[in-house]
């Protein structure tokens, strides 16, 4: 391997956290990664200060311009939007290094709140730890111009959620008294599971079956839930449990096809929020690695 690639390779995970966490998808931080690679090549890497400078804005730049195209297509998008996991094989320890619970998957749908340029401020400042000077010039604005985008962001991000931090074992919990309750299905079981004002979120992108506007109300998900388990009939449910993005989750098979994907947010009793990820394209690179359910079945 040649120094140039070297340098690359080297500051590679970073790069692909960032542009992970501005798009949310994998496939489109590795394109970025991609673009920002071509223009490395043609650089004459001898002549540059701080390599991982130039290849932070490159990336940066690349990812903010993606995004903002993403923002409106994502505007026309038929249902809700979740973020795609990373496939278990590509949760690099390095991916992780940078504040783990910001690479949740419930984290970075918060994320979609905030505007681009918002948005790559606040991952700049606030999860790679770049000084407000460092983070405007990478974003070639005005120091105070950076100040105040993160300010923008910091207030939009509480309006969503009081707090970052992931109870793993409650989520785990919860998950697991779900399929508890998809089993042998009632009402009253399935209503138990839910706070007031729980919210269910599902992204079919109009390709397969899914809500097509976040459901509320204990009530109303437990009447989902119960159809659903009523619905299966002689294709009946089979759950793996796995940890993605660094969170529990929930791999739901039917008639031997990958079906959804579950996570959830909990107070430690309830669940406050259920997301289901159902877009057969998201769910592509988690079946190329889940094979089959192994030890962590659950029936």
């Amino acid at each position: 391997m040649d120094p140039s690639t070297a340098l690359f390779q080297q500051h590679r995970p970073r790069l692909f956290g960032l542009a992970y966490r501005m798009l949310g998808t994998p496939s489109d931080a590795e394109d970025v990664l991609h673009d920002a690679w071509l223009r490395w090549h043609e650089q004459d890497t001898d002549a540059l200060d701080d390599p991982e400078a130039w290849l932070v804005t490159v990336t940066t730049r690349i990812a903010l311009d993606r995004l903002r195209r993403a923002k409106t297509e994502r505007a026309h998008y038929p249902g809700p939007w979740l973020p795609e996991p990373l496939a278990p094989d590509a949760e690099q320890p390095e991916v992780e290094l940078e504040r783990g619970e910001t690479i949740t998957l419930s984290f970075l749908l918060l994320l979609e709140r905030l505007s681009p340029e918002e948005r790559a401020a606040f991952l700049l400042h606030e999860v790679f730890d770049y000084s407000h000077a460092e983070a405007a010039a990478i974003l070639g604005i005005a120091e105070d111009a950076c100040r105040q985008r993160v300010h923008r962001a910091k207030a939009r991000l509480r309006e969503g959620r009081p707090r970052f931090s992931v109870d793993a074992m409650a989520q785990r919990r919860m998950l697991e008294r779900f399929v508890a309750a998809m089993a042998q299905p009632n009402m009253e079981a399935l209503r138990a599971l839910f706070a007031e004002d729980a919210i269910q979120i599902s992204d079919g992108g109009g390709v397969v079956r899914a809500t097509l506007r976040p459901l509320y109300g204990a009530e109303r998900l437990a009447r989902l839930y119960l159809q659903i388990a009523r619905n299966l009939g002689r294709y009946p449910a089979r759950y793996e449990m796995a940890t993605l993005n660094g969170a529990p989750a929930l791999l739901m098979w039917v008639g031997g096809a990958l079906s959804s994907v579950i996570w959830v947010e909990c107070d430690g009793e309830r669940i406050t929020a259920m997301h289901g990820l159902r877009h057969p394209g998201k769910l592509a690179r988690l079946l190329a690695v889940t094979k089959s359910a192994g030890p962590a079945s659950l029936h």
